[in-house]
């Protein structure tokens, strides 16, 4: 009898001991650890928080084990360098926006943000709803990519000049820092642009290698001290009343994952979308106050320089169409979905000046 029971004993052990192994090898599986590359510094308000707030909404969600390590720029790539790295597998994710990456395919500045646009609430419905992330998650497919939705900028200001500008013609032969196909519309102008990354606007407006820049929104271009060398900041942000953000992912390293943890990436995106916005609506004011405080004149483009600056996109955004069967997809999809939601925003909003 005891040698039976110090058998079952024995057998019992064994199970545990299995049955606990089993359980830590699980648990080892679920431990995740990811090389995530930031196109924004860390110091940079609003755009610098927005990734560690969703690695650390992630990190709540997985009690630790999935764990994001968050990379400045220049570390693992340049600050807007990131696509090929990326694609590549060189590190795991980037937290970036896609204008930064229209040099492979046009219809990347589109997908992050185009000239008479919309506003952060519906540019949001439309990736939602109107099938923009999955055209999105398409094309960065091609490069091995999984796009995610996973941020949303309001209305930026369209651009910091060191002198009044009360004619177009002073935009000839001027050199700015400008974004997405927006640059192009300054191009017909005869603006000659180039896309910098944010911390190297100052020092080439600086060192005067840039004459003038547009970049973010108020509180991010102050951040950046552009206030210091120009003295006229213009509005409205014509070229991008919205700016999507996105976590990008090697394709091979998402599929792999967890789908517990793909759902955790995806609502911490979703999240950060509505605190980008909050945030970044809820700002802005007092850095205007402080910009003018400081000399800086907030000046507004007349309804005929909007009518050129319309104009001029009108013919960009055809030869765009004529280029890029990628743009012209993304273009029926948003003209789809932008006739129905006019239906609904042409009468379901107070007009601004009705708002108490």
């Amino acid at each position: 009898m005891k040698k039976h029971l110090l058998k079952k004993a024995a057998i019992l052990a064994g199970t545990a001991l299995i049955a606990s192994s089993l359980a830590s090898q699980a648990h080892a599986q679920k431990k995740v650890r990811w090389k995530l590359h930031s196109a924004f510094p860390a110091s940079q308000i609003i755009q610098g928080d927005r990734p560690a707030y969703v690695v650390e909404q992630v990190r709540k969600m997985s009690g630790g084990n999935f764990d994001i390590k968050i990379f400045e720029p220049g570390a693992l790539a340049g600050g807007a360098a990131y696509y090929d790295g990326l694609s590549q597998g060189s590190f795991d994710a980037a937290y970036g926006t896609s204008g930064y990456e229209q040099g492979k395919n046009t219809a990347y500045a589109y997908i992050s943000s185009f000239p008479f646009g919309p506003g952060s609430d519906e540019f949001y419905a439309f990736y939602k709803y109107g099938g923009g992330e999955e055209f999105a998650q398409k094309l960065y497919a091609r490069d091995n990519i999984h796009f995610i939705l996973c941020g949303m900028s309001p209305p930026e200001t369209s651009g910091w000049f060191k002198e009044e500008i009360t004619s177009l013609d002073q935009l000839k032969g001027l050199k700015m820092r400008f974004f997405g196909v927006g640059a192009d519309v300054m191009q017909k102008l005869g603006v000659s642009t180039q896309l910098l990354a944010g911390g190297d606007i100052y020092p080439a407006l600086e060192l005067g290698t840039i004459d003038a820049t547009e970049y973010s929104m108020p509180v991010v271009d102050r951040s950046a001290g552009f206030y210091q060398i120009t003295k006229f900041n213009y509005f409205p942000g014509w070229h991008q009343q919205a700016t999507t953000n996105h976590l990008s992912i090697y394709k091979p390293t998402w599929d792999k994952l967890p789908d517990e943890y793909k759902a955790m990436l995806e609502t911490a995106c979703d999240a950060n979308i509505i605190n980008h916005i909050a945030q970044g609506n809820s700002l802005q004011h007092q850095a205007m106050l402080d910009n003018e405080a400081d000399g800086v004149q907030i000046k507004t483009w007349p309804n005929e320089v909007l009518d050129t600056l319309q104009d001029a996109w009108r013919e960009v955004h055809a030869e765009k169409m004529e280029e890029n069967e990628d743009v012209r997809e993304f273009w029926d999809l948003w003209t789809k979905f932008h006739a129905g939601y006019k239906v609904w925003g042409s009468v379901g909003f107070l007009p601004p000046e009705y708002v108490e």
